[in-house]
């Protein structure tokens, strides 16, 4: 194995880290010796217009025309040089664009990711998903500049349905944090540090993986996207 690939390993290690689920038990299913995985990725290991190691893209909804996530150079980034995202994107309506962290599996989480809006007609922003059993089902927290507002949603059998909605005049085109903390059914989202969104909702109890969101024809950038237990 040549140094890069050698570093790309290394890379994809810190990425995902897993603890084996062979031993788990019903008792301990959200304990760090059940069958969870956490997250930790930078995006600076991979190459600009590539697609890290472990993501996997997905849709729901999709139309047919999958909007094209890359790796991308971003010297702005809140950790540099890279960041992630969707850098061209037809989609529209409720096609939703998802990039999903195989391996990653966590029912009680903490999860946090930075956000840039760049461009999109129809809708902007997005957000980080959890608690996904597939691109149909999983939980969504997002913000839109277009809209003004901070959402908590869940999709279902490819419907999604909004839990919370708060009001929010943030700068456009400037990096912003999204943070959710879910233990149980009770979800807090944060939003720059401020806790916007409480509600408690049990339509997905098991554990399942996280990952980034955007809607139709947005082009969002994502960075320091981390996953782990509540502490």
């Amino acid at each position: 194995m040549n140094l890069n690939g050698l570093l790309c390993s290394m890379w994809f290690l810190l990425v995902v880290f897993c603890v084996d689920a062979a031993s788990a038990t019903a008792d301990d299913r959200n304990s760090d010796a059940g069958a969870k995985a956490g997250v930790e990725m930078r995006f600076d290991g991979a190459k600009p217009k590539e697609m890290p190691p472990g993501v996997t893209i997905a849709e729901t909804s999709g139309k047919g025309k999958p909007a094209r996530w890359e790796v991308v150079l971003a010297p702005d980034a809140p950790s540099r040089p890279n960041a992630f995202g969707i850098t061209a994107n037809e989609n529209r309506g409720r096609t939703y664009n998802l990039a999903l962290v195989a391996g990653s599996s966590l029912e009680d989480v903490d999860i946090s990711v930075k956000v840039k809006a760049v461009l999109g007609q129809e809708d902007q922003g997005g957000g980080p998903v959890w608690r996904a059993r597939d691109e149909n089902n999983y939980y969504i927290a997002r913000w839109n500049p277009l809209e003004n507002n901070f959402r908590v949603y869940y999709v279902k059998n490819g419907r999604r349905k909004q839990l919370k909605s708060a009001g929010t005049k943030l700068g456009r085109k400037t990096w912003h944090t999204i943070r959710v903390v879910m233990r149980g059914a009770r979800i807090e989202c944060h939003l720059d540090g401020k806790k916007l969104l409480t509600v408690t909702d049990e339509t997905f109890g098991d554990a399942g993986k996280v990952g980034l969101w955007v809607k139709a024809d947005g082009q969002t950038l994502f960075d320091d996207l981390t996953a782990g237990l509540p502490k």
